[in-house]
């Protein structure tokens, strides 16, 4: 089993930052790529950035050129840096991790999920 813990969420005003991050503890040695995603109100989860265990990554097109993926093996830990927010990237954003290799697209290519933290991006 992976449990992972997401944290950095809160409010934000329009054109601020925030950097999310999630711990990876279990047997991670089975984890081998990693994805941030997003669910506001009324709208299906999205996939908002993934990494792979070697460290190539995909972006969502709605945030290419402000978000960026990372991921630090040797703390467990992958971050999702946000800059430029915009009231529309508010959501509850979910770290999810996967054992098959390739970038998965959809949730169900995940296997473990974290229990998500808020982002609200208002003035």
């Amino acid at each position: 089993q992976v449990q992972l813990v997401e944290s950095g969420g809160g409010l934000v005003q329009p054109g601020g930052s925030l950097r999310l991050s999630c711990a990876a503890s279990g047997i991670i040695f089975s984890i081998n790529n990693m994805g941030w995603y997003r669910q506001a109100p009324g709208k299906e989860r999205e996939l908002v950035a993934g990494i792979t265990s070697g460290g190539s990554t995909d972006y969502a097109d709605s945030v290419k050129g402000r978000f960026t993926i990372s991921r630090d093996n040797a703390k467990d830990t992958v971050y999702l840096q946000m800059n430029s927010l915009k009231p529309e990237d508010t959501a509850v954003y979910y770290c999810a991790a996967r054992t098959d290799y390739g970038l998965g697209k959809e949730p169900y290519e995940y296997n473990y999920w974290g229990q998500g933290t808020q982002v609200t991006v208002s003035s």
